[in-house]
């Protein structure tokens, strides 16, 4: 039985625990390993770095041998395989210093993973198959079916899909043998790569569910995400755009589940080049460029260059061609730079199609022979069979009739030998069209519409509708041009059919639906957490600031500052606090303030007041801001006069008070303008300021406990309503009083009528 894989927390764990350096070592390796295998490069790296420091201190050869090797494969999973390579070397001269053939065999397959990765083949043929033959020396079938796997790759890289599926099989009929699931899931995901590489798009789509199913009864996620997103290709292919969006935004929130920016980063492409063939020209760069800055900020510059590459596509469809270029160049560049020399030959061809669209022929042929020189250096017959005939069409355009045959029929007899329908289909038709010209001395109508009949039927074979609208377009021509109307009529109604349902309306809103899908569960994901943040948000605004203010920075609004030009003050101060409270526990003076301010609160709410803010044992209230109203006077008069009756202190405070202390308060009330709004950027606060304010404030200090002293204007405010009976209060004239920073007022006293 399979021993369960161990979490990056107990491998951390392990790490932290170790108590001698070759302990630490050994420990750091192991979560490298398992990082690296997460794609976590940037931390495998910084743990690889410090178990070779310390294995160099300690003398341990077989751990700086590992460490090495884990450095190398996360230096290729980044990208950076020139880095590798020397870390690798130096790896493997470790591992047959001290006579580790595993290791040596591991260093062997890892450094033919970065040569096929710099499209150097041969070598990277030559590595896998040292490692091939020291893994069945060793007896290590899991080892033979691992590196059989990879040398099925490369073949798969040189378009020799009939050798590549050769050792796919073999590799599949290792795994099995052995039970490793994993690695049955692997191959068989290769083997449906294969047959989408020779557009057999039924076969693929079997052997890519069969290794969905396979990953998803082993839980591997990854692998899950993986295969996903190449069934979205293959719809892709197929030209059935929304299913291949739909796909592709399935392995998107898989990716993004897992963390895996890697996957995220290749899956925002694929979208993006889902929409490119859709003509969604603005949405493709969009999706690339998203896709690009993930590449970039990963360190992954393989992926950087393949989707800047994309970019040049794009524009080079929009015929925006010296931006084409642009990217096309940069692209190559990086390419160029990291060594990939198969991306290169491609970019090179594609810059070969922009020169053929300008109609330079001359720089389109430099171009091309450039690409052809690469694909054959490199042995890519894929490539060489594709840039042979884009050189024909070259020559097609020049009318120099008999090189385009030429060319073209090498680059039909190149697919045809490699098994690759679609291209098969493209110069069947190409050549159809070369025959349908008058101006070619081997003018054949006849020939002309047999290999474009030919076209259609693969076309309809593959279901690859947009080279198939496109072929009944080219017959439609030809029909017509020989006279042949009737049929000619029937084929333009079918060319429109087909495009029309390949780039109808109901195509793009479907595509758009998928995409709007996509764009809800992520909303609703971030909305969840932002409606909690939110929430709490709300609830600290409604707290900390009163509600009417709060309501108003909920709703967008940044700057609050606002002048009432009358409004009514209160300020109230525990009478004797400091040492009432000076032999409380502080506990028990924070439930003390609690309480009080909880109780003044209440009163202030059920006056229509609001409590601005509290200063050690004081309090602050104003009524007629933030909310203006005309009886501001009366409201916080009937509060200052309810905040004098008893409050029955729990006995939880009483118990720390010492024996028959009075609980009294001094309140005094000031009515006059003020400017009111919210102060800080990080801690907000609502605060008032003004004259009135600081006469308030004066009022309070000058009282008296137990009493409520007002200022003249305060008693002027409410005589009115005293007169009438309708404020059960009298005002007791306390004559002029000298207030500091005021000069001399005249103040009073505000007495309840007692019935």
């Amino acid at each position: 039985m399979k021993e369960p894989q161990p979490t990056l927390e107990s491998l951390r764990a392990a790490v932290a625990a170790a108590t001698t350096p070759a302990e630490r070592a050994s420990a750091l390796n192991q979560l490298a390993e398992e990082l690296e295998r997460q794609n976590q490069y940037a931390e495998s790296l910084a743990a690889a770095e410090e178990a070779k420091s310390l294995a160099k201190q300690t003398g341990e050869l077989p751990a700086m041998a590992k460490a090495l090797c884990l450095q190398g494969i996360a230096h290729h999973g980044r990208g950076d395989d020139h880095t590798a390579l020397p870390l690798l070397e130096e790896s493997l001269n470790l591992y047959e210093k001290i006579g580790d053939r595993s290791g040596v065999a591991r260093v062997l397959n890892n450094t033919g993973l970065v040569y096929r990765n710099l499209s150097e083949y041969a070598k990277s043929l030559e590595y896998f198959s040292h490692g091939l033959a020291l893994y069945e020396e060793l007896g290590d079938r899991s080892g033979v079916a691992t590196a059989t796997n990879n040398i099925g790759t490369v073949y798969g890289s040189l378009s020799e899909y009939a050798k590549s599926l050769e050792y796919f099989s073999h590799a599949l009929a290792l795994y099995e043998e052995l039970g490793e699931h994993s690695g049955i899931a692997s191959v068989t995901g290769n083997i449906g790569i294969v047959y989408r590489s020779l557009s057999e798009y039924p076969k693929a789509l079997e052997y890519y569910l069969r290794a969905l199913a396979l990953h998803e009864e082993l839980g591997e996620r990854s692998g899950v995400a993986n295969v996903t997103g190449n069934i979205g290709s293959v719809y892709k292919s197929l030209t059935e755009y929304p299913k291949a969006l739909e796909y592709y935004t399935r392995a998107l929130a898989l990716h993004e589940e897992l963390g895996e920016q890697s996957g995220i980063a290749h899956v925002t492409g694929s979208i993006g080049t889902a929409y490119n063939f859709l003509a969604e020209y603005p949405k493709a760069l969009e999706y690339y460029s998203r896709a690009l800055a993930l590449h970039e900020k990963i360190g992954d510059r393989t992926g950087a260059a393949a989707v800047t590459g994309n970019m040049g596509i794009v524009y080079s469809s929009l015929s925006e061609y010296a931006k084409a270029l642009e990217y096309y160049s940069r692209a190559l560049a990086l390419h160029e730079e990291l060594g990939d020399r198969s991306s290169a030959a491609i970019v090179t061809g594609n810059i070969g199609n922009v020169y053929k669209n300008l109609a330079e022929y001359p720089k389109a042929l430099e171009y091309y022979t450039r690409a052809l020189a690469l694909h054959e250096e490199l042995g890519d017959r894929s490539g060489i069979a594709r840039v042979t005939g884009n050189i024909g069409e070259v020559y097609k355009n020049l009318a120099e009739y008999p090189k385009a045959l030429e060319y073209l029929s090498r680059a039909l007899a190149l697919f045809e030998e490699l098994g690759v329908r679609l291209g098969v289909v493209a110069f069947t038709k190409s050549i159809g069209l070369l025959y349908a010209k008058k101006d070619f001395s081997e003018y054949n109508p006849a020939k002309a519409e047999e290999l474009l009949l030919q076209a259609i039927a693969i076309n309809e074979e593959l279901g690859t509708k947009d080279q198939l609208y496109s072929a009944h377009k080219s017959l439609a021509t030809l029909y017509e041009q020989e006279g042949r109307f009737e049929e000619a009529l029937t084929h333009f109604k079918k060319f429109q059919e087909v495009k029309e349902e390949v780039h109808s309306e109901e195509a793009k809103k479907k595509a758009i639906q998928v995409e709007q899908q996509r764009q809800i569960a992520e909303m609703e994901k971030r909305t969840a957490a932002e409606r909690a943040r939110a929430k709490a948000t709300e609830e600290l605004l409604h707290k900390t600031l009163p509600p009417s203010i709060a309501d108003r920075m909920i709703s967008g609004e940044r700057q609050i500052a606002d002048r009432f030009d009358s409004a009514s003050i209160l300020f109230a101060d525990v009478v004797g606090f400091t040492p009432m409270t000076a032999r409380m526990p502080a506990s028990a003076v924070l439930e003390f303030m609690n309480f009080v301010f909880a109780h003044f609160d209440a009163i202030a709410a059920k006056h229509g007041c609001e409590r601005i803010k509290t200063i050690g044992d004081g309090y602050m209230a104003a009524c007629g801001a933030p909310i203006e109203c005309a009886d501001h006077a009366e409201r916080i008069a009937r509060m200052a006069m309810e905040m004098l009756e008893d409050v029955a202190l729990p006995a939880s405070i009483t118990e720390h008070l010492p024996p028959n202390t009075e609980f009294e308060i001094r309140i005094g009330l000031h009515t006059g303008s003020i400017t009111g709004g919210v102060i800080g950027t990080g801690k907000l606060a609502y605060d008032i300021y003004g004259d009135t304010v600081n006469t308030a404030s004066r009022m309070e200090s000058h009282g008296e406990a137990g009493k409520i002293h007002v200022s003249e204007e305060f008693a002027a405010a409410l005589s009115s309503a005293i007169k009438t009976g309708e404020l059960p209060i009298t005002l007791e004239e306390r004559g002029e009083l000298n207030i500091k920073g005021k000069g001399t007022l005249r103040t009073y006293f505000l007495n309840q009528v007692i019935p």
